[in-house]
C-alpha cells in the first residue's frame, strides 16, 4: 500500500483549485465545490487503502460543497464518510438534519444522499482539515434506518468510544506511510469494527454489532485506562476489571490473543515511559528512583531488577549511554 500525501504547490497557482477539487471528486465522490480562493487554492489530500476501508486526509481553504441529486445519479460509490475534523469549523446539511462542527468532532454523511456541506473560515488560518473514513453501506452490520438518522449530527469526538475512535483515526493517517500488505489489511479490519462499534453505540443498536466488535471495542478502552493511569502504583488488574465492571477472568481472557498478560502489559509500559525520560534532556538531573516512582515504581531496588531483567542492562547503564540504540 502506498500512502502520499498531495499538495496544490506541485501546479501552478490559478490551477490548484481545478486540481484539488478533481481529485477529491475522485476519490471521495463526484462533488460540486465552489470557493472565494480559486485564484490560489493552497490545499493537500492523501488516500490510504487499508483493506476493505479507505483513508482520505485532506485540508483546503473556505469552499462549498454540494452533492446534488444529479451528481448521485451519476456515480455513487454508496458509501457511508465517517468524518474527523481537525482544523477550523465546518458545516453540513443532509437528511434534514445539519451540523456545525469545530475541531476534535465526528460526523458522518452518506455519499447516496445530496448535501450541503461549507468548510469555514475562522481560525487555524482559514484552513480546514479532515481525516475521511469510507464505509461501504452494504458491509455494515448495522439497520440502514438507525444509521442514517445519525447523519449531519455531529458528536464531539475527545472522550468514550468517540474520542477512542478519533485517536485511533489520527494514529492512523499518522502511520499510513509505513503500513504495507498484510499490515495495512489487519489495521483496516480493527478501524472498521472500531467504527462500527461507535456507530452502533451511537444508533442505540449494540446488539446489532459482531461480539468480536465488542471485545475490541472493551479493549481499547482498557488500554486508554491503562495509558492514562501508569503512574498510580496501585494499577492492577483487580483494579482494572473493578474500573470496567467485569470480573478478574474475563479481563484475562480478553488478553488471550496478546502476547503480553495484563500484568506484563502495565510493566512493559511503564518501562517504556521510564526509558523516554531515562534519556531526556529535560529530566537529566532528575535521579533515577524519581523517574521510576513517577510512573509506578515505588521501590527503587525491585525497579533496578525489573528493568535489567527486560533490557538486560541497569537503569544507570541505559541512562549513560543515552539508550546506546540497545533497547
Amino acid at each position: 500500500m502506498s500512502f502520499t500525501v498531495l499538495h496544490s504547490a506541485v501546479v501552478e497557482p490559478e490551477h490548484r483549485f481545478e486540481w484539488w477539487r478533481d481529485l477529491i471528486s475522485q476519490d471521495v465522490a463526484p462533488t460540486r465545490i465552489t470557493t472565494d480562493h480559486a485564484k490560489d487554492f493552497p490545499a493537500t489530500a492523501g488516500m490510504a487503502q487499508l483493506g476493505a476501508v479507505q483513508l482520505t486526509t485532506m485540508s483546503f481553504p473556505a469552499i462549498r460543497s454540494e452533492r446534488t441529486p444529479a451528481l448521485i445519479r451519476y456515480s455513487d460509490p454508496e458509501d457511508y464518510q465517517l468524518t474527523l475534523i481537525l482544523g477550523t469549523e465546518m458545516w453540513i446539511s443532509q437528511a434534514r438534519n445539519e451540523a456545525r462542527m469545530a475541531a476534535g468532532d465526528l460526523v458522518l454523511w452518506s455519499t447516496s444522499l445530496p448535501f450541503d456541506g461549507r468548510g469555514l473560515a475562522g481560525s487555524h488560518n482559514g484552513i480546514s482539515k479532515a481525516i475521511i473514513l469510507h464505509l461501504p453501506r452494504t458491509g455494515l452490520p448495522l439497520p440502514t434506518a438507525k444509521v442514517d438518522h445519525l447523519l449531519a449530527n455531529a458528536v464531539p469526538g475527545r472522550t468514550g468510544i468517540a474520542g477512542i475512535l478519533a485517536r485511533h483515526l489520527l494514529g492512523v493517517a499518522e502511520e499510513a506511510s509505513h503500513l504495507e500488505g498484510p499490515a495495512a489489511a489487519q489495521v483496516g479490519i480493527a478501524t472498521w469494527e472500531l467504527a462500527t462499534a461507535f456507530l452502533g453505540h451511537w444508533a442505540d443498536a449494540r446488539d446489532r454489532v459482531p461480539p468480536e466488535s465488542r471485545d475490541r471495542m472493551r479493549l481499547a478502552r482498557i488500554d486508554a485506562f491503562i495509558d492514562a493511569n501508569l503512574s498510580d502504583p496501585h494499577l492492577t488488574p483487580a483494579g482494572i476489571a473493578a474500573y470496567h465492571h467485569l470480573s478478574v477472568r474475563t479481563l484475562h481472557w480478553l488478553f488471550r490473543d496478546r502476547e503480553q498478560t495484563v500484568s506484563a502489559t502495565i510493566r512493559r509500559r511503564r518501562l517504556r515511559r521510564c526509558c523516554a525520560e531515562l534519556t531526556a534532556a529535560r529530566y537529566a538531573a532528575q535521579p533515577i528512583h524519581t523517574i521510576a516512582a513517577r510512573w509506578g515504581f515505588t521501590n527503587a531496588a525491585a525497579f533496578s531488577r525489573i528493568f535489567r531483567t527486560e533490557y538486560g542492562i541497569t537503569p544507570g547503564e541505559f541512562r549513560s549511554t543515552a539508550g546506546g540504540g540497545r533497547l
